[in-house]
């Protein structure tokens, strides 16, 4: 066994580890600590690939932007960004989970049956380079990157309308409503007048 090929099994595995931590971590700091491992390994299999643009577009873009970007949302949303534990619908998820892994491991036994093809195969000498990517973005892959930006833009959106939705309904339950400045301004007057109160010993 070469160091490529040790190269190669290593990232892959820690690739899967950041994946698996990111969907099964409640803390989302560490959920986006998963996502960043994820990023970093699939950005070192690119180099295997000797596709060394995309391996810097990976780290400028998803490293340095996207991740950056859920760390702030994490910190917008405070400690409405952990979400409670919620036992409905275990056995629909307990069925996706299932299929997913099922989906999941077919997907990997046909790569690895296929890896033997896959080596005998020469990249074509612009392969990762500038010139291919922006062939290939600005082509067959516009409308797919425009459509994964808008997803993004609708995921962050909707996890700060869910946590204000939630900080509302908090305030609305407690009953607790914060009062005005004019409001404490007439009540301070009434304080000071009451038996005890600041205006009567000081």
């Amino acid at each position: 066994m070469n160091i490529g090929i040790i190269y190669f099994w290593l990232l892959a595995a820690m690739s899967v580890v950041g994946a698996l931590a990111t969907v099964s971590a409640r803390n989302p700091i560490r959920g986006a600590m998963g996502l960043l491992l994820m990023i970093l390994c699939v950005a070192g299999l690119f180099l295997a690939l000797h596709a060394e643009f995309l391996a810097i577009i990976q780290l400028i873009v998803y490293a340095g932007a996207i991740v950056v970007l859920f760390l702030f949302v994490i910190m917008l949303l405070g400690p409405s960004a952990t979400a409670p534990r919620d036992h409905r619908g275990q056995v629909s998820r307990a069925v996706a989970g299932t299929l997913f892994a099922a989906c999941a491991a077919g997907a990997a036994y046909a790569v690895a049956r296929g890896g033997h093809m896959l080596a005998l195969r020469r990249p074509d000498p612009g392969f990762g380079g500038i010139d291919a990517i922006g062939r290939t973005l600005f082509s067959d892959g516009l409308v797919p990157f425009e459509v994964s930006s808008a997803l993004l833009m609708v995921a962050v959106v909707g996890a700060v309308a869910v946590a204000r939705g939630k900080q509302g309904e908090h305030t609305a339950g407690t009953g607790a409503h914060p009062l005005s400045r004019a409001e404490l301004a007439e009540s301070k007057p009434f304080h000071d007048a009451q038996p005890g109160g600041l205006g009567e010993g000081q």
